[in-house]
């Protein structure tokens, strides 16, 4: 399980986990927890859909204990939710105003995180970065996978800078948004595009020529298209929604049920 100073997850690992006990050593919480997120970030698992324990329990031949243990970790990390005498469910996707919030927070922190990274950054940082660069700019489009292969690409690069700004708060704050997880779930079924891939080399360069002025600028300038892509894909999921919405008799759409996060 990712947590704070530790690689990201594989995204790719994900798309492609088969839903049985695989047959390696694993921790049952670890099995369950992986499973898990599994199924909620590429959708088997819909949003705000009950999730069933006992179903779960028989399917990944565990029992029930496991599986509470890695829904309370999938809870912290803001893709579950539970519900008094209820049970779980996962989470909706995030709003337009959560991706507004969210956006506005990461352009605060990693632009500067970038600009220490620049001046900060050991030359075991900046290697690994360089080797991000070469696997990025190989990255293939038009699957599932190949978006996931993207989304991993770019969970590891945010995570790396952010570790590499020598500012322990600035690498902690970043990690417990799980902004990826959340991105990646909302974008899942999209493709990498190369205009992002461009994105990412004008950062490592920077990285790479310590200059904290282009580092700072390149991550902002990311940031804020990926916060353009992301409305691009609200407003069709709106006017899906709007169009898929009953009338009612004076002539409005119909509201959905209130949100629970």
């Amino acid at each position: 399980m990712a947590a704070n100073n530790q690689e990201p997850l594989s995204f790719a690992r994900l798309v492609t986990l088969d839903e049985r006990r695989p047959a390696y050593p694993q921790s049952l919480v670890e099995l369950a927890y992986e499973q898990l997120l599994s199924m909620l970030v590429t959708m088997k698992i819909a949003p705000g859909a009950h999730i069933g324990i006992e179903a779960l329990a028989r399917q990944l031949d565990i029992s029930q204990t496991p599986i509470r243990e890695a829904l309370t970790l999938l809870e912290a990390q803001k893709l579950a939710y539970k519900i008094p005498n209820v049970g779980f469910r996962a989470a909706e996707l995030l709003t337009r105003r959560e991706v507004h919030d969210l956006f506005e927070l990461r352009l605060l922190i990693e632009p500067a995180a970038a600009a220490f990274a620049a001046q900060k950054a050991e030359d075991a940082a900046l290697a690994r970065l360089a080797g991000l660069a070469g696997e990025m700019s190989d990255a293939q489009t038009g699957n599932e996978l190949a978006y996931a292969q993207f989304a991993e690409g770019d969970a590891r690069l945010h995570h790396l800078v952010a570790a590499a700004s020598g500012n322990r708060f600035i690498a902690e704050t970043v990690e417990g948004l799980h902004a990826h997880l959340h991105i990646f779930r909302f974008l899942f079924k999209t493709n990498a595009t190369t205009k992002a891939l461009q994105e990412h080399e004008a950062i490592i360069s920077a990285l790479l020529a310590r200059d904290p002025v282009a580092a700072e600028r390149a991550m902002r300038a990311h940031l804020e298209a990926s916060r353009a892509r992301m409305n691009v894909v609200l407003e069709e999921q709106e006017r899906l929604a709007a169009a898929q919405t009953p009338p009612v008799p004076d002539g409005t759409t119909r509201r959905g049920r209130s949100r629970r996060r």
